[in-house]
């Protein structure tokens, strides 16, 4: 029993160790890959080429020469994660009394009065 408990403990360890290690070996190679997506210009222009499978968007700095694809800003990509749904759905269950809901066959429509179009109405989609 003492052997085995050993055992996993040192396992542990390593994997433990591995992990740190994988996650600085990470940090290491992502962290240039930051600092040139934060020091890079942005884009002076660019140039829409039509071609037979679609347009494509080509960005150019002032001088006119293609500068590649545009990066996410690493200050904002976290903020990316603000628009995932969230992880589980909580159910509301009612507390005390619950009354079964009824609905009537056909909403009751109001008449209203037609009124004359002016120049400063919204658009009007039929």
């Amino acid at each position: 029993m003492a052997r085995a408990r050993a055992y996993i403990v040192a396992m542990m360890l390593r994997s433990r160790s591995f992990v740190a290690i994988a996650l600085a070996l990470l940090l290491v190679l992502t962290a240039q890959s930051m600092a040139l997506a934060r020091g890079m210009p942005g884009a002076a222009g660019s140039v829409v080429l039509c071609t037979g499978t679609g347009p494509v968007t080509i960005l150019t700095d002032a001088e006119g020469q293609p500068i590649g694809p545009a990066h996410i800003c690493p200050d904002c990509a976290l903020a990316l994660i603000v628009t995932l749904p969230p992880c589980g759905v909580v159910a509301v269950h009612p507390m005390g009394r619950a009354e079964a809901l009824t609905f009537s066959a056909a909403p009751e429509v109001l008449p209203q009065g037609v009124r004359p179009f002016s120049a400063r109405d919204p658009p009007v989609v039929i």
